[in-house]
């Protein structure tokens, strides 16, 4: 049973560094609007969380999705040759926000499941 708890936890805690990536990608999109010339990146989350838990077992499984950047294409073309899109930025980054907020509180409901389970039948 601990071996599925820390394997839960393990998967959930490549999710969150992910997520947290992903936001830090998507807030310097944001941040990079009015740059000409800038290119919107990105990264498919569920590839990446699929590579980084891949090798969990051994030890080598780790939250990085560098690799797997890609360039967002523009959906309208802007003569500055920035590939930013404000709704798409903001749709993305507010779903990723909620995604990373639901992961940790899947991750804090398991570490309180588990306080609670070490605790002997006289502690509250």
């Amino acid at each position: 049973m601990l071996d599925k708890l820390t394997a839960t936890l393990n998967f959930q805690t490549q999710a969150l560094a992910l997520r947290a990536e992903r936001q830090q990608l998507l807030a310097g999109n944001i941040a990079n609007a009015d740059t000409p010339g800038y290119v919107a990146r990105d990264f498919d989350f569920s590839s990446a969380l699929k590579d980084a838990t891949a090798n969990l077992g051994t030890g080598a499984g780790r939250a990085r999705a560098e690799a797997m950047l890609r360039y967002s294409a523009p959906s309208q073309t802007n003569l500055d040759g920035n590939s930013v899109d404000m709704d798409r930025e903001r749709a993305a980054f507010a779903e990723n926000a909620l995604k990373y907020d639901a992961t940790l509180r899947f991750i804090n409901g398991n570490v309180r499941m588990m306080m609670d389970a070490m605790k002997g039948p006289n502690q509250a």
